[in-house]
């Protein structure tokens, strides 16, 4: 198993950098089941947060691109489920992702609450608003 940095996940999308891009592509397209690539949660918050503020993407786009990944059998994706349910908040909110990430993480190690100035985040994440 091979870890993989958002710059390479980018790359293999985008496909901006040419010479990189063709370098991730052999490097993703090489992976297997058997011998997968590693993806951490910091990567998934780092590639949304790139994919929408440099390259603009919309949130369909942006949903695509992590329902891809976490979708691979290629690809491990750090608490997968966790980010399911993230991608889920994510799908139906204006939250940010990496707010919906924070959220059900909390919830996962049995956080009683999460608190945050956020509104947005407190409204369609389940956070509580500090006022």
């Amino acid at each position: 198993m091979i870890g993989l940095d958002t710059n390479v996940i980018l790359r293999y999308f985008v496909g901006d950098e040419p010479t990189q891009a063709k370098k991730a592509e052999g490097i993703i397209d090489a992976l297997t089941p058997a011998d997968p690539g590693w993806i951490c949660a910091t990567v998934l918050a780092e590639l949304v947060w790139a994919l929408t503020r440099i390259y603009r993407f919309n949130q369909q786009g942006v949903i695509g691109v992590i329902e891809t990944l976490l979708a691979s059998d290629e690809l491990k994706v750090e608490q997968s489920d966790d980010m399911r349910r993230a991608l889920w908040l994510y799908r139906i909110g204006k939250a940010d992702f990496a707010d919906c990430m924070i959220a059900i993480s909390a919830q996962a190690v049995g956080c009683s609450k999460t608190v945050t100035f956020d509104k947005i985040a407190a409204r369609d994440t389940g956070m509580e608003l500090l006022v």
